[in-house]
Order: structure tokens, then C-alpha cells, then sequence
């Protein structure tokens, strides 16, 4: 059986009113196009901050979820991350588990995140 087809797509946004120097949230949608089901069994995240500094941030599922993501379904979840700088990239990768137990990595591709027009 082949691996699940996987794509991913952030929808970062900059939190304004937070306590923190620069808090961001993100969307993350997850679409199975199959074939068959997908279990979402580990994350790694590598996030870059405008100095350079590295954080990297692995664990079990997400937002407390393993989440099963059938064939044509879309897994959606959101998080948030503080830098302190106003620009930061963020990319990673999920492991999953197709239908008959194989795992397999699923990229996620670099994505920004930044304060509203501090990048013209």
C-alpha cells in the first residue's frame, strides 16, 4: 500500500494584544488525500527567530491529539508560539501511520511569521 498523499498548510497571524514581545498563532490544516487513513503520532518543529536563535520543539501528537485523519478528511488544529523578534520562520515535520502500520515523515515546508508591515 502506498503512503497517504499529506498536505499541510500554516495560516500564521501575529497576536497584537499579548503579553509576550511577539506572540504568534497558526492554523495548521492537515488534508489526507489518501489512500486510506492517516494517524498524526508525532511533531517536530524547528522555529528561527530574526537573531538566529533555534528552538526546537518535539513530542507525542498535537495539541494533546493522535489524531486519525481518514481519506478526503481535513485535521485542523492551532498553536501559538512566542519570539523576541518581530520575524521568525518556522518548518517541521509530522509522523504518521498509514492503514497497515507503516510510518512515514510528512514536511512541513518553511513558513513566516511576522509582525503586520515590519517586511516590505
Amino acid at each position: 500500500m502506498a503512503y497517504p498523499h499529506i498536505i499541510i498548510r500554516p495560516y500564521p497571524r501575529y497576536v497584537a494584544e499579548s503579553k509576550d514581545p511577539y506572540q504568534f498563532h497558526y492554523l495548521i490544516e492537515i488534508e489526507n488525500l489518501g489512500p486510506g487513513p492517516a494517524q498524526l503520532l508525532h511533531r517536530r518543529w524547528l522555529i528561527t527567530d530574526a537573531n538566529g536563535k533555534m528552538l526546537e520543539v518535539e513530542g507525542p501528537g498535537v495539541v494533546g491529539e493522535l489524531p486519525v485523519i481518514a481519506e478526503g478528511e481535513t485535521f485542523r488544529y492551532q498553536s501559538g508560539v512566542p519570539l523576541d523578534t518581530p520575524f521568525g520562520v518556522m518548518e517541521g515535520s509530522y509522523t504518521l501511520q498509514d492503514g497497515s502500520g507503516q510510518q512515514f515523515e510528512a514536511h512541513i515546508a518553511p513558513f513566516t511569521l511576522a509582525v503586520p508591515n515590519i517586511i516590505n
